[in-house]
């Protein structure tokens, strides 16, 4: 072997050393990546509760989640680290009307828009109807009249029904025993609301130019309830449901009676 070849291989040989000197000096520390993930233990708990969520048709809460882990699992805890998880993600994990599902990330909504059905937008009267019941519920439809100071059509009426965003409730106390309505589960989830307490209130209204900045003195904004049970004004409603009292009216022309 020539000098410079036996040089060479002694350099070699030396680089060789310096690297397996590095490498065993790395083997007791965990990489950041390691250090980061969940115990085994809990990485399991998450994939089973992301499974419960990719798999369910509808949101599910938290009882509903609980049900298939030990009891006293701590569901709120995996349920925030889940979402922490997804927040880079594609699809997020996102609480809606109280329930938890995985929704396509906001940033990436475009993507779907050729795929997505074109919904028929709602009359003005309709849009009109929808938010007095869901800040006045509950609510009759003469109360909804005297509220928008025209008559309103049983046919929008029946046009929020077929949506799902309102419910029959009960039946008013007073004379004639007219119909409540309420809003649902549906009406949240549609709007993004966690809670009916989410609606927007006198501030957020003016600031977006819904409401005339010089209102009556004493104006005041309703505290909206969706509250499954009946108040002390209603009755539940009888097997057979029937028409209203009142006959169809148009939704535009002379003031209710």
């Amino acid at each position: 072997m020539t000098a410079n070849n036996l040089e060479r291989a002694m350099l070699i040989e030396a680089v060789d050393k310096e690297r397996e000197g590095r490498r065993a000096s790395l083997l007791p520390f965990p990489s950041r990546t390691m250090m980061a993930r969940p115990s085994t233990d809990r990485q399991e708990k998450l994939r089973i509760l992301e499974a419960l969520l990719f798999a369910a048709p509808e949101p599910l809460d938290q009882a509903e989640l609980a049900r298939h882990f030990a009891e006293g699992e701590d569901i709120p805890s995996l349920l925030t680290e889940l979402q922490t998880l997804y927040a880079e993600r594609g699809v997020n994990l996102v609480r809606v009307a109280g329930k938890w599902a995985f929704r396509t990330a906001a940033d990436l909504a475009f993507l779907l828009e050729r795929e997505a059905v074109e919904q028929r937008r709602l009359s003005r009267a309709a849009l009109e109807t929808l938010a007095i019941i869901a800040y006045h519920q509950a609510v009759t439809r003469a109360e909804i009249e005297e509220i928008r100071g025209v008559s309103t059509s049983k046919g929008t009426l029946d046009v929020l029904l077929e949506t799902g965003w309102i419910k029959l409730r009960g039946r008013r106390r007073a004379p004639g025993r007219p119909v409540t309505y309420g809003t649902t589960e549906q009406f949240l989830g549609h709007f993004g609301f966690d809670s009916i307490q989410d609606l927007p209130g006198l501030s957020e209204l003016k600031g977006a130019g819904l409401l005339d900045s010089t209102l009556p003195p004493g104006f005041a904004m309703p505290n909206p309830d969706d509250a499954p049970e009946l108040r002390e004004d209603e009755d539940p409603l009888e097997d057979e449901l029937g028409e209203e009292d009142e006959t169809p009216e148009s939704d535009e022309g002379e003031p209710p009676r």
